[in-house]
This record gives C-alpha cells, structure tokens and sequence, in this order.
C-alpha cells in the first residue's frame, strides 16, 4: 500500500518536520489535512513557504490538539494520522514544564482518543531521541531505558506511554517512530545546526557562540527523517504500540559540527563557549546515537544522505534566506 489518494492528516504541519512530511504526502498522491497552530497573524508556519501547487492541494486547518471536541471532530475520514505536534524546545520546558504537559500528553491523549473512537486505520505517533537521555549503553536500540533528564523529554516519554497503552489496551493501531536529531532546510534557530550556520553566515555575529562543546549526537537529514515517516506509515509489518528509531547511525561531537559548519561556509570566526547556552549539568544528554535495525528490518527504511551532503543543502538553504532578506537580522549574540 502507498499513498496515492491516502486520505492523510497531518497534526503539526506547519512545523520543520511537519512541513517537510506533508509536502512529500501530497507529491505521493495523498489527500491532505493539513493542522497548523491556530494564530492571529494568519500564518500557516511553514507550509506559506511550500510551492504554490503543493499548497494548493492541501486542506488548511488551523486549531489546537489540547482541545478533544476539536480533534475529535477532524479526525474522522483519515486512512492514516502523523501526530507530530508538540512543545518540543528543551530550554522552554525548564521554564514551562506545564505546558510541555498539556501540549505533548494531554494533546496526544486527545488523538489517540479520537484515533479509537472513529476506527483510523493508523496513527503515527513521534517520539524522540531524548527520551533516552544519556545513552547507557550505544549505539542505542529500543530496549534502550528512557530518562526524563528534561520536562521535554519527560512529557515526551508520558506521551510514547499512552500510545503503547492504547495499543495494549484498546488494539488502536499506533506506530510510534522516534527519530533522533533531525536537521535541514526550515528548522528553527533554537536547534543547534541552523543556529551554527546562521551565527556562521551573518556578517553582524563577530563570533560562534555555542554551549557544551562536548556531546554527541546522531544528525540526520530531513529527508531521510519524512522517508521514515512514510515508511511507518504503511509498513505492513510494523508492530503497534512498540516504538522504532530512525538515525543516522553516525556519531558527531558538537565541537567536530562547528568546525564542518566553518568550514562549508568557509568561516575563521573565533568560537566561544557561552555559560548561557548551556543545560543544567544532569539535563544533559551527553550521547546520541541510533540502532535503527527494527525500522529497517520492518519496513527497509536506511538513510541515504551524509552529514556533510545535508549539512551543505541547509547553508545552501540559510545562504538564499539571508540573501533575499527573509531573516531578521540579529546583532545581539554577544549579548
């Protein structure tokens, strides 16, 4: 089974990732409802930037997922649900662990609720790599323990829980996919590849600010990340209710990622660690890396892009944004 006229909803599509899956669903040949964060400036996050006849073939709806009367009412007549939206920036859930909650448990309870109550025939749930928390043991697979060593990754565990719950308990079809640090074109500043290249590129950064130099992560390209979503999606021999990486099984310390980003920009700037940008020391993850052999042995999802192909698309990216005055320009980062 593909996608060709899947009827497919998409919670989160206005995001990095969201935008991404939704935009490969309609070049499939899905029919798809596309959720956006409701906001009074009338604005569909990322998908204003998606080309016009991409845009065109979407179905637009803009609302919360904390509100059940609302999903419970969009849901119904979908072949398959991707639930990507969330609160996912780290720093803010130390600030507002609350919200984490409300947004990532509560508003996943709210899918899978209405998931079950109109007979989907497959949601999608996303995790993340966090969940895991300092790796143990690498590369990491599934049977991985899970640490909440933020509220973000916390809700996010509370979250994977209730779709296993929901598969156990009321034979609701969830797969859940739990991607690792996922990068390219459209991500936010708040991660740390586009906040690398931009501090990299603008001529008003005198210099590279970053925190921990020191950890590790697994960083794959977007595309790689929305073909796994794709996989899942349909794979005929996926297990509901387990959860299945998807990584690119390399390792890179922070420290070897600034200096590929000076070095594809073709930047000397000096690099300075700033206390500010850093985690509390038990929040954080010092290491990442993927065992993506479920996904691939269920569904023969690999990724196909390097660090270096990927990371040079996104300067690429960074570079015509810049240019065409589409970012706002900062002169604060030593502040």
């Amino acid at each position: 089974m593909g996608y060709e006229k899947a009827r497919v909803l998409v919670t989160g599509a206005d995001g990095f990732i969201g935008s991404h899956l939704t935009e490969a669903l309609v070049r499939a040949g899905a029919s798809v409802t596309a959720l956006a964060l409701y906001n009074s400036f009338d604005s569909h996050g990322w998908l204003d930037d998606l080309p016009a006849p991409v845009r065109g073939a979407l179905n637009l709806v803009r609302g919360d997922v904390r509100d059940p009367g609302f999903v419970g009412r969009i849901v119904p007549g979908h072949d398959v649900v991707f639930h990507l939206a969330a609160l996912i920036a780290i720093p803010h859930s130390y600030a507002a662990p609350q919200a984490c909650v409300e947004t990532n448990v509560l508003g996943t309870l709210n899918v899978l609720e209405a998931v079950r109550q109109c007979g989907t025939g497959r949601l999608v749930h996303t995790s993340t790599s966090e969940v895991y928390g300092t790796a143990q043991t690498m590369p990491i697979s599934e049977r991985h323990p899970l640490q909440g060593q933020s509220p973000y990754s916390a809700s996010k565990i509370g979250a994977d829980m209730l779709a296993q719950s929901f598969a156990c308990s009321f034979d609701v079809p969830v797969a859940i996919l739990r991607p690792f640090n996922t990068f390219g074109p459209r991500q936010s500043e708040r991660a740390i590849v586009p906040n690398l290249i931009r501090q990299a590129l603008d001529p008003d950064c005198p210099a590279i600010r970053v925190g921990d130099l020191s950890p590790v992560r697994d960083l794959t390209f977007v595309e790689d990340t929305v073909a796994a979503f794709l996989a899942i999606g349909v794979g005929s021999e996926i297990r509901f209710g387990q959860p299945y990486n998807a990584g690119s099984g390399r390792q890179t310390r922070i420290a070897e990622l600034v200096r590929l980003v000076l070095d594809l920009t073709g930047g000397d700037k000096e690099t300075i660690q700033d206390p500010a940008r850093m985690r509390p020391a038990n929040s954080e993850v010092r290491a990442l890396l993927a065992d993506s052999t479920a996904l691939e042995a269920a569904t023969g999802w690999q990724p196909q892009t390097s660090l270096r192909e990927g990371l040079e698309r996104t300067v690429d990216w960074w570079r015509g944004r810049l240019a065409a005055g589409l970012v706002r320009r900062q002169k604060d980062y030593m502040t």
